[in-house]
Parts: structure tokens; C-alpha cells; sequence
């Protein structure tokens, strides 16, 4: 086997793996959505949206690895400095019942 016909394999395997990579977040991401809607209680809700929005952050990586535009990795940033700060907020008006003092 020529090491040229081994490179060519890899861009496919690849290519393949993003894919499943996005089905699979996609799938997570429904399954979680359950765990918004069920609760039972508010901490597991923003466990879940905290997991929701992580997993969308991975789906815009990895729509950006398929489609090879940067600007989804940007997108996915913003979206996961968003998500840490509402996450953080939501922690501490559960602890302290208070946002801003």
C-alpha cells in the first residue's frame, strides 16, 4: 500500500466521525431537553440547560469542521461564554436567592 492512498483514507474517516459526532450531540441534546422539562427539581433543570448548551456549542464546532468555516468556532465561543455566565447566575440566585446585592 502507497502512503499516498492512506492519506486519502483519512479525510473520509473523518469526515464520517463529524457526522456521527453531530448525530450523536443531537440525540444528547433531545435527551437532555427531557431533563429541562421533567425536573423534579430546579438544580437538575440547569444541570441540563448547562448541558444543553454545551452540546451546542460541540454541534457548531463540529458543523464547522464539516463545512470548514471558521465562523461556527466563533459562533460556538460566544455561545459557551454566554452559557458560563447565565450557569453562574442561575447557581447564585439558587444558593442566595438574590442576583445583584
Amino acid at each position: 500500500m502507497s502512503p499516498m492512498a492512506s492519506e486519502a483514507a483519512v479525510p473520509a474517516f473523518l469526515d464520517y466521525a463529524v457526522h456521527a459526532a453531530l448525530v450523536v450531540a443531537a440525540l444528547l441534546t433531545l435527551a437532555c431537553s427531557y431533563r429541562v422539562i421533567q425536573g423534579p427539581t430546579v438544580p437538575d433543570r440547569v444541570v441540563a440547560l448547562d448541558t444543553i448548551g454545551t452540546n451546542v456549542v460541540a454541534i457548531g464546532v463540529l458543523f464547522a469542521l464539516a463545512t470548514g468555516r471558521g465562523l461556527f468556532v466563533l459562533i460556538g465561543l460566544v455561545l459557551a461564554i454566554v452559557g458560563f455566565v447565565s450557569t453562574v447566575t442561575v447557581a447564585k440566585y439558587v444558593i442566595e436567592g438574590d442576583i445583584i446585592q
